[in-house]
């Protein structure tokens, strides 16, 4: 139990900083090619922030471990909103500017509620997975014809200081892609194998394993992005970090994983426990960021109620899990 440990310790390490490379790199090679910034930062540095989950699930799956899977997509999210979201409103409140970020929040709704229509009979099959990656490619659609016709959106200005501040030589950029996608499977590969091992040392499920221990190291890129964005002030992309990476979760996630290993017994504590978590904070999310009362912003109070909820939802799983371990 100890080697796991150190490997999942050692593979959160290393992913969090590989993940952190491809990003840039990508982001750097797409603006050598001439890419708009706005696409960059939709497109690229969307896709990137989730590659850590993608490849954890992918790599689960074809482990025989679809429940990590499915507990790392919706445990990021539920961490994306309520951890990462509430921690950094409660520091410094946000406010959504962005036409494109505000239109992503009914978005992110909807497809929460598809993956849970998806799992209400107990499973997921292969087809249903299919139909969320097909989501997902739509959604990198409409992310691309977004940005194009974004000009002038608050969003893009973030994104073109962002780009600046880490520009860096193209044969560089290209090598951090590369190495950087290389280091995200090594370390995946760890990672899954340290979990899995300390599941079955508690006795609990891959699953708990997933929407905690996994979950919150996958959701390191995204946490350290928000707050550096929030406390340069730009607060769409801190918002638009989240909601982007939350819909690749739901749609790319678990399409990929449901692809590779079609689920045919989910926990019935998913429908229970774990997609209702996932839609009230999403729900939140959506009252506080569209703008009902005039300006979408997150205050401090609203912060504060999402990261309690997080904080609660959390101790009910760390109880769980201490039941199954006899302790």
């Amino acid at each position: 139990m100890l080697l796991a440990l150190i490997a999942i310790v050692a593979g959160f390490a290393l992913l969090v900083w590989s993940a952190d490379r491809f990003v840039e790199g990508a982001a750097a090679t797409a603006q050598h090619a001439g890419m708009p910034p706005l696409l960059i930062g939709m497109v690229i540095v969307g896709f990137g922030t989730s590659a850590p989950e993608m490849v954890v699930s992918a790599m689960a799956a074809l482990d025989g471990s679809p429940g990590l899977a499915l507990g790392n997509a919706y445990g990021s999210n539920i961490a994306n909103t309520g951890l990462i979201l509430g921690l950094t409103a409660l520091m410094i409140p946000l406010a959504v500017h962005s036409k494109i970020v505000r239109k992503e929040l009914p978005l992110l709704l909807a497809i929460s509620c598809l993956t849970g229509a998806f799992l209400w009979d107990g499973g997921l099959a292969r087809w249903e997975a299919g139909i969320l990656l097909a989501g997902f490619f739509g959604l990198i659609g409409w992310s691309i014809f977004s940005a194009l016709r974004g000009k002038g959106d608050k969003l893009e200005g973030e994104m073109e200081s962002e780009l600046e501040v880490h520009a860096m030589p193209l044969g560089r950029a290209i090598f951090w892609v590369v190495a950087g996608l290389v280091l995200l499977i090594i370390s995946s590969r760890v990672l899954v194998w340290g979990a899995v091992t300390i599941a079955e040392s508690l006795g609990v499920s891959d699953l708990i394993i997933g929407l905690t221990i996994v979950a919150l190291g996958t959701s390191l890129p995204e946490l350290a992005a928000t707050v550096v964005a929030a406390r340069k002030g730009e607060h769409d992309i801190a918002i638009g970090n989240v909601v982007g990476s939350n819909m690749f979760n739901l749609l790319a996630v678990v399409g990929i994983a449901g692809v590779i290993a079609p689920m045919s017994d989910v926990p019935a504590e998913v429908l229970s426990r774990d997609w209702p978590m996932v839609v009230g904070l999403t729900v939140a999310l959506f009252v506080f960021g569209y703008g009902f009362r005039g300006q979408g912003r997150i205050n401090r109070l609203e912060g504060a109620g999402l990261l309690l909820a997080y904080i609660v939802y959390n101790a009910y799983l760390a109880m769980t899990i201490t039941r199954a371990a006899g302790m």
